[in-house]
């Protein structure tokens, strides 16, 4: 590596040093970024700070498909306020009573579902965990299966369409958002499968997690749950369905889901003008929140590029010559360390620039970095000590933080195999985006 290289490197450990003391000593993450992105611009170009800073902010905003961010956020937060959550576990309930480890799939399978209408992994914790964990401990299964299996759960909210962090790598990446959604059902179902097959091992393995007595369901039951579950399915299939046959953009479709969520909100009696407006509310403090980081974050990779650091990072891996496979081991640690410090959305916007580059001279598809990304930002949200989901739940239980992480470790684990599957096999991710009829 030549002198000049050495020196550029030095400047990127310098930004990411000051990256860390700016969120260390509490500053916002967008000021953060904004203000990283002004310190680059300033020493490292001849531009007009104020100029590139309005000129990056504007580029970074004026999206088209980053107007489904407040529509898919919308959706599910008018059907976070409605009889969605006290339906889900009558509804799933009957279908896994047969299964080993029976209610604790209601977790997998309810996470799975509102992970299609909420986007949101930390929402969709606090809402299957409302109803659930009472439930569960009622019955008398397992404390420690029931929270582990719901933390890990929980992290569906970001991979299962039409999930937020999706639509932010979509356009920090320049990527089809169509496609990015696509490509989330096959991994979202694996990851499913290796939940509920960890609890099935686990109810054979040890058979105290489960109680001994527990309520016999008829085919009558199933059906007549069944009904519970209709309306968010049907919403669930015309959204997906006019992006899948290419009939409407995902802003168009995100428009078409609110519609329907507030119809499903009122048909089931609960859209009040109290729900209307505290869903609103949730929107606009959620949108605001990620668009100032987006917005903050698109400055700073502005200001990476007068620097050279990103370019020279990227050649000098390049040189290495390492196999791909190392590569993706090299950034699954990376990211899982960053997880335990970073927020899983900032943590991804933050290594875009250096991250794309790389896995494109690769070989790789940025499609099938983007769900890469997303399983290490679920990573992200179960480890200690800034997992969103963690938080989520102790506010719930009053637990330990870091007792609630040993519960839900293994998940951990599962994501990290999910990662390794998907890296061998892309076609978990990529098959469906190539037989897309839409973008």
């Amino acid at each position: 590596m030549s002198l000049a290289d050495l020196s550029l490197v030095h400047i990127g450990i310098i930004f990411l040093l000051l990256l860390f003391v700016t969120l260390g000593i509490g500053i916002w993450i967008s000021i953060a970024l904004l203000g990283l992105g002004w310190f680059g611009v300033s020493l490292f170009s001849n531009a007009p700070a104020v100029k590139a800073m309005a000129t990056v902010l504007w580029a970074s905003s004026a999206s088209w498909t980053l107007a489904a961010l407040p529509l898919f956020i919308w959706m599910g937060e008018i059907l976070f306020r409605t009889k969605l959550s006290e339906n889900l576990f009558r509804g799933v309930a009957p279908w896994v009573g047969w299964l080993p480890g029976r209610l604790l799939h209601v977790n997998v399978i309810a996470c799975g579902i509102f992970a299609a209408v909420s986007g949101s992994s930390a929402a969709t914790v606090a809402t299957i965990g409302k109803m659930s964990l009472p439930e569960l401990e009622r019955r008398g299964y397992d404390r420690a299966m029931s929270l582990g299996t719901l933390a890990g759960s929980g992290t569906l909210g970001f991979m299962i369409p039409p999930s937020l962090i999706m639509i932010v790598y979509g356009v920090a990446a320049e990527v089809s958002l169509v496609r990015l959604y696509l490509a989330g059902f096959g991994p979202g179902i694996l990851i499913m499968s290796l939940y509920s097959g960890y609890i099935m091992a686990m109810a054979l393995l040890k058979p105290g997690i489960v109680p001994t007595q527990e309520q016999e369901f008829s085919w009558k039951d199933r059906l007549a749950a069944g009904k519970e579950l209709l309306p968010v399915m049907l919403l669930l299939l015309a959204v997906m369905g006019v992006l899948y046959l290419g009939f409407a953009t995902a802003t168009e479709a995100a428009a078409g889901g609110v519609i329907g969520a507030l119809l499903v909100a009122r048909i089931s009696g609960s859209l009040t003008w109290e729900n209307f407006k505290a869903s609103l509310l949730g929107t606009t403090t959620l949108s605001c929140m990620i668009c100032f980081i987006l917005a903050g974050a698109s400055f700073l990779t502005s200001a990476m590029a007068y620097t050279g650091v990103p370019r020279a990072l990227a050649q000098w891996v390049v040189d290495m010559h390492l196999h791909p496979y190392s590569l993706m081991a090299a950034l699954c640690v990376l990211y899982t360390v960053m997880g335990c410090f970073i927020d899983s959305m900032s943590m991804i916007v933050l290594t875009i620039p250096v991250v794309l580059p790389l896995i494109q001279n690769a070989g790789f598809d940025p499609v099938w970095l983007g769900v890469f990304m997303v399983v290490m930002a679920e990573i992200a949200q179960v480890t200690p000590p800034v997992g969103f989901n963690l938080f989520v739940l102790q506010g719930m239980t009053q637990r330990d933080l870091f007792s609630i992480a040993k519960d839900s470790w293994v998940f951990c684990l599962l994501l990290i195999i999910a990662a390794a599957l998907i890296t061998v096999f892309p076609g978990i991710a990529l098959w469906l985006p190539s037989r897309s009829l839409g973008g």
